[in-house]
Formats: structure tokens, sequence, C-alpha cells
């Protein structure tokens, strides 16, 4: 009975073994779901590395958010959109700066411009006012959206930021 249950589980430990291996044989890209993304009509689509920098801090409802994107390459992006999303709802009625827009009342979206391979956007700078005054608040940054190009290193172009009412500055 022994063996067979041995002969049993190493049958089983090769079958998977050999699933993994064709599931991993028949994938491709880095699995962060580009990997459609990464032929158009038979050819390669270019390829950049978004990343977002920056901090942000909280004080008496007061929100300041400064950020830089950047485009590792190696090719170059016409546009991006980055997305900030606040985990308190913001105050209506305030401006923002050029190139951005009030998506909802949690989030802001802004246009970063062109982006040469290995080069960066202009400064980002927020000051926003919250709903009340939370003594913390979340905010998640992304790339909404670019223009061409795959992107295989994602994980530097998203960021959650946990930010206490205490003024100091929450670097991403």
């Amino acid at each position: 009975m022994r063996a067979m249950s041995k002969g049993v589980l190493g049958a089983a430990l090769a079958a998977l073994v050999v699933l993994g291996t064709g599931t991993a044989a028949g994938a491709s890209g880095d699995g962060t779901g580009d990997a459609a993304a990464e032929t158009v009509a038979g050819a390669a689509v270019a390829e950049a590395d978004l990343a977002h920098h920056g901090h942000v801090s909280l004080w008496d409802g007061r929100v300041g958010v400064w950020l830089v994107t950047e485009n590792h390459g190696p090719s170059d992006v016409a546009d991006a959109t980055v997305r900030l999303a606040f985990s308190a709802p913001m105050a209506g009625g305030q401006e923002l700066p050029p190139g951005c827009l009030w998506s909802s009342a949690r989030v802001v979206s802004c246009r970063t411009g062109a982006l040469t391979g290995g080069g960066a956007a202009g400064e980002l700078a927020l000051d926003l006012r919250s709903v009340g005054t939370p003594q913390e608040l979340t905010v998640d940054v992304s790339t909404a959206w670019r223009s061409g190009g795959v992107d295989r290193n994602s994980f530097n172009d998203r960021h959650r930021v946990l930010v206490l009412a205490t003024g100091d500055l929450y670097v991403f």
C-alpha cells in the first residue's frame, strides 16, 4: 500500500511539472498583462518604462503632492496620464494645474506630455483641500494611460502611500 501511494504521488507530481512547464513554455511577456500588446499586426511595439516618484504630505486638511514622471525607455512616449486617487474626498471648486482635471471628488488625472526615452516630464505640484480634516489618507499613484509602447516594468509606476496628518513628507 505504501509503495502504491508513493507511485501515485510521484505520478501526480510529474503531471504537475509537465503541466506547469507547458504553461510556462506557452506564455509570453512578463505576466503583467501586456503580452497581447507586444505585437500589432505582427510588428514589435516599442518599449517604454514609465515611473512616478515624489512625495505627499497632509496637514490641517491640506494635501500637498509633488511628483515627477520619468521614462526609463528605451522608446519615447508621445503622452501619458498619471492618476492620483485619494482615500478621502477633496473639497470641490479647487483649481488644478494646466493638463489636470477632476475625474471625481477623490481622483485627479494629469497629462505628463511627451516623454523621451531616458527623459522626465516637468514637476507636478498639487495643493489641495480635503473635506474635513482627516488624520490620515492614502494616495494611489498610477499610470492611467500611455500613448504607445509596452511597459514591462509597471511596478515603478504604481504606488500606494499612507499619509499621516503630521505635515511630514511621505516619499514614493
